[in-house]
C-alpha cells in the first residue's frame, strides 16, 4: 500500500502549477502581437496593467481547470499505466476533481471577461474553453490531439487581443500559428518519449516562454518585454523541480 498524499499536495500535482509562467508569457506575447505594447518603454505599464492581470489570472485558472479535467478523463488509463497519479492513488475523489475543474473553468472565463467584454472576446474565451475540454476528452489515441493542444495555446493570443483590443489583428493569428506549431510538436515528442523523456519534455515546455519572447521581439514589443517573457523559461524549470508539469 502507498501512503496517500495530502489533499493540497494532490491538488498541486493535478494542477501542473509549474507550467503557469508559460501561460503568463502567452498572455504577454498576445498583448504585444495585438499592438498593446509597441515600444519597450511601455513594458512596465503593460505588466502593471489591470488588463494583463485579469487575463493572466483568468487564463491561468482555465489552464488549471483543464489539468484537473484531464486527469479525470484519463483516470482509466492512469489506473493501468500511471498509478502514481492522484486519482488512482485515492488522494482525491472524482466528484471533487470534477467540481474543482468546472468551477475553475467558469471562474477563469469570468475573470478574463470582466469589464464588459465584447462578443468577440466572449467567443474567443468560449473557443478556448471548448478546445481545452475537447482535448481532455479525446486526446488519447487521437492523431490530431497535438494540434488541439497547440490550438489551446494559440487561442490564448486571440483571447488577449480580443479582450484588450476588441479585435484580433493578422499579426496575432500568424503568431498564434507559430505557437500552435511549437506546442503541437512538443506534444508529439512528449507522447512518444513518455517517462523515458527525462529532462527533454520539461525543457521543451519551458521553451514556450522563449517562443513568446521571440514573438514579442518580432512584433515590436522591444527587448525589455521580451526579456521578461524569456524569464519564464528558467522560472518554469525551477518550479518543475517542486511540482511536475508533464
Amino acid at each position: 500500500m502507498t501512503d496517500r498524499r495530502s489533499r493540497w499536495r494532490a491538488y498541486l500535482t493535478l494542477s501542473r502549477l509549474s507550467n503557469l509562467p508559460t501561460v503568463w508569457t502567452n498572455v504577454l506575447a498576445g498583448l504585444a502581437a495585438a499592438g498593446v505594447a509597441p515600444r519597450a518603454a511601455e513594458f512596465a505599464h503593460v505588466l502593471g496593467s489591470q488588463t494583463f492581470a485579469r487575463l493572466a489570472v483568468g487564463v491561468s485558472l482555465m489552464y488549471v481547470a483543464g489539468m484537473f479535467l484531464n486527469d479525470l478523463a484519463d483516470e482509466g488509463f492512469d489506473r493501468a499505466h500511471r498509478t502514481d497519479r492522484p486519482l488512482p492513488r485515492g488522494d482525491v475523489r472524482r466528484a471533487e476533481v470534477l467540481a474543482i475543474g468546472a468551477g475553475l473553468m467558469v471562474a477563469g472565463m469570468a475573470t478574463a471577461a470582466s469589464r464588459q467584454p465584447g462578443s468577440l472576446a466572449l467567443s474567443c474565451l468560449g473557443a478556448l474553453a471548448a478546445a481545452i475540454v475537447f482535448y481532455d476528452l479525446h486526446h488519447k489515441g487521437n492523431p490530431y490531439g497535438p494540434l488541439v493542444m497547440g490550438l489551446c495555446r494559440g487561442l490564448v493570443y486571440a483571447v488577449a487581443a480580443a479582450v484588450a483590443r476588441g479585435h484580433v489583428p493578422a499579426a496575432v493569428l500568424v503568431a498564434g500559428l507559430v505557437l500552435m506549431g511549437y506546442v503541437a510538436g512538443l506534444t508529439v515528442v512528449a507522447k512518444r518519449l513518455g517517462p523515458a523523456g527525462g529532462a527533454a519534455v520539461p525543457v521543451l515546455l519551458a521553451g514556450i516562454s522563449l517562443v513568446d519572447a521571440a514573438v514579442i521581439l518580432s512584433c515590436g514589443g522591444g527587448p525589455g518585454l521580451a526579456l521578461v517573457a524569456a524569464a519564464g523559461f528558467p522560472l518554469t524549470l525551477v518550479l518543475q523541480r517542486l511540482v511536475s508539469g508533464t
